[in-house]
């Protein structure tokens, strides 16, 4: 895993990623900071395969509205509404979330909802599965 192979890996996800979001303007900022999120995740592997999968599942996604394109319709209305969920909390309450908000349920009285907790679990599960299955790297 060289520096020019991530380089060109990312340019292909992003120029297939834009055309399958056909240049929207919220889409395409979703998709970006998505694609960024990998790369810099320190956890992540190189998989060629599954980039050059994923390419082809981007490239479907674009060329008709087909079940590639609301899969990745919803992947990126997911992104963005758990974006502008967080963005309501000041800037110190994401660095302290965990305690602000067992604070703050504690002050209120607020009943413990597990649902709540867990509620894009199954999503995360599904994802994971479309994955494996498919050989594709999408988040």
């Amino acid at each position: 895993m060289s520096t020019p192979e991530l380089v060109q890996a990312y340019r292909k996800l992003y120029r297939a990623g834009l055309r399958a979001v056909q240049f929207s303007t919220p889409s395409r900022y979703a998709f970006r900071d998505q694609l960024r999120d990998a790369f810099r995740d320190k956890k992540g592997t190189f998989d060629a395969e599954g980039i050059r999968r994923t390419v082809w599942f981007l490239n479907a996604a674009a060329q008709e509205r087909g079940l590639e394109h609301k899969i990745l319709k919803n992947i990126i209305r997911v992104y963005s509404a758990r974006r502008e969920t967080l963005m309501h909390y000041p800037w110190r309450q994401h660095l302290l979330k965990g305690r602000i908000v067992e604070a703050h349920k504690q002050k209120r009285g607020a009943v413990y909802d597990p649902i709540r907790d867990t509620e894009l679990e199954h999503y995360r599960r599904t994802i994971a599965m479309l994955n494996e299955t498919m050989g594709i790297c999408l988040r």
